[in-house]
């Protein structure tokens, strides 16, 4: 559902990914997890087809995202660290404008706000609304369409105890579904908890990848600790 091939992506003289290949396959979570500076950010973009890579390709259920970008974003639902949205525009307002992308109208025995808990809000302006929420809305903005691939940036980050039960419980409900899910995170035991497999950036490269279930049985030792093998890292950093 989601297939990388030999993606790379230079700023400037600093590579920020090179040759990363990857598959999520529908009904997979998976876990891109990394130092910071590994190149999440730029995988989850180019797929998400914000960045332009300067080499490889992404396809979204068989559609190339730089050739057929249409096709491929109409299966595609990205979320962003930290969302960003119209100062101006209500709760409400935000939603109606991304079914009017889509040229869909809303339905009346469905309602993506009640659902994230953001119905009594929906006059509300997003400046007024908590981490959380915002995170939530970008969600209900995008999700309501049940998109086939699903990518994730640093989606429980900053998120109290019940908005992490929450979003766990959405990601999960859509990959049930058959939709893949892509995923990054620095939260590691989250990850472990919610992916079937993580595949380990550093360096823009990727150096591992692993089935979740198959890390106990195996190393005898948390995800944690195999990430920090991998990466290089103690304590006090590289």
């Amino acid at each position: 559902m989601i297939e990388v091939e030999r993606l790379s992506k230079s700023f400037g003289t600093r590579a920020a990914i090179r040759d990363v290949s990857f598959i999520v396959q529908p009904g997979e979570v998976v876990g891109l997890i990394g130092l910071n500076g590994a190149g999440k950010t730029t995988t989850l973009q180019s797929i998400a087809g914000i960045i332009r890579p300067d080499e490889g390709s992404v396809r979204i259920a068989g559609a190339d995202i730089a050739t057929h970008p249409v096709a491929a974003k109409r299966q595609l639902a990205f979320v962003a660290d930290e969302p960003e949205f119209f100062e101006y525009m209500t709760v409400e307002e935000h939603l109606l404008l991304a079914m009017k992308l889509y040229a869909t109208q809303v339905r009346t025995d469905a309602d993506p706000l009640r659902t994230f808990g953001l119905h009594d809000m929906r006059t509300q302006f997003p400046g007024e609304l908590s981490r959380g929420m915002r995170q939530k809305l970008a969600m209900a903005c995008v999700l309501w369409r049940s998109p086939k691939a699903l990518v994730f940036d640093e989606p429980l980050t900053g998120l109290d105890p019940i908005g992490i039960r929450d979003t766990k419980d959405v990601i999960r409900a859509h990959a049930a579904r058959g939709a893949a899910v892509l995923l990054s995170s620095h939260l590691l035991h989250l990850v472990q908890e919610l992916c079937s497999r993580v595949i380990i950036l550093d360096g823009g490269r990727v150096v591992a990848e692993h089935e979740v279930a198959a890390l106990g049985a195996r190393v005898q030792e948390p995800l944690e600790r195999l990430f920090v093998e991998i990466t290089g890292t103690g304590a006090s950093g590289r």
